[in-house]
């Protein structure tokens, strides 16, 4: 429980490193890719909701309606405003790692360095193209299960809490993977990192879901999330995997 609750306050933490003199010219273009994204997903998931109910929930069970609606809402909204995370991150991912970049040197005390332009991302497209590609398998693997459960009617019941759950864990895979990507680290090595830390990746990722179904918020989940991922890799994660390294070493 404290691994969660902890995990939780990175939100805030993000929070206040993107407001900061020197990280605020880094937030700008997440910032904008996010919510030109995520209005369409407002207004997709607002003017397909009834139908989509219709299609998720049996006719024997229509008795249960009062109860389930609910929770189909809570799954849905998850389901959506996680896929146009999902894409919003595509697109913004080196800029992202620029954000995470430049908020790691604040946080070990170092100098942030003037904002030069984006001349960089050239170098990052490679690198980032095959983080994004990792992900993006291990996220469909195991979304063909969730759909499963959410297609089956009578299981379909648990389908909101799976979805709640694979969806905190793959925001944290998301964003701890900029800072962890920096240091050449490459998805199989984050993934077992982020297990050890598995309380702390569900509590970031579960508040991070929750900012990505409430409208405006969700407009800065990027970047919140960019810089809370960063300051849970400097924090916890990259004791972890040096600690890793070295038993390794021996």
């Amino acid at each position: 429980m404290t691994g969660l609750f902890k995990g939780m306050g990175y939100v805030f933490k993000g929070f206040s490193l993107i407001t900061q003199k020197g990280i605020r010219p880094f937030v700008a273009m997440p910032l904008l890719i996010n919510i030109l994204i995520f209005a369409g997903g407002i207004w997709l998931a607002s003017s397909q909701v009834d139908r989509w109910m219709d299609h998720l929930l049996p006719s024997w069970l229509s008795w249960l309606e009062w109860l389930l609606w609910p929770l189909f809402i809570v799954m849905i909204f998850f389901a959506v405003f996680y896929t146009f995370t999902m894409i919003a991150n595509i697109i913004s991912a080196p800029f992202n790692s620029l954000l995470a970049e430049q908020i790691e040197k604040r946080l070990n005390g170092l100098p942030v360095a003037d904002f030069q332009g984006f001349k960089s991302i050239p170098s990052l497209m490679t690198r980032t193209f095959r983080s994004e590609a990792s992900k993006l398998w291990y996220m469909a693997k195991w979304g063909i299960l969730l759909i499963l459960i959410t297609i089956i009617p009578g299981v379909n019941v648990i389908s909101p809490l799976a979805w709640t759950i694979f969806g905190a864990w793959m925001l944290a895979i998301e964003y701890a993977d900029y800072p962890m990507g920096n240091h050449e680290l490459f998805f199989n090595d984050e993934l077992q990192t982020l297990k050890k830390h598995s309380a702390h990746a569900l509590g970031f990722g579960w508040i991070l879901s929750l900012m990505t179904a409430i409208p405006f918020l969700n407009f800065f989940a990027m970047p919140v999330g960019v810089a809370g991922g960063t300051a849970l890799w400097v924090d916890e994660l990259s004791k972890s995997h040096r600690e890793r390294l070295s038993v390794s070493s021996r």
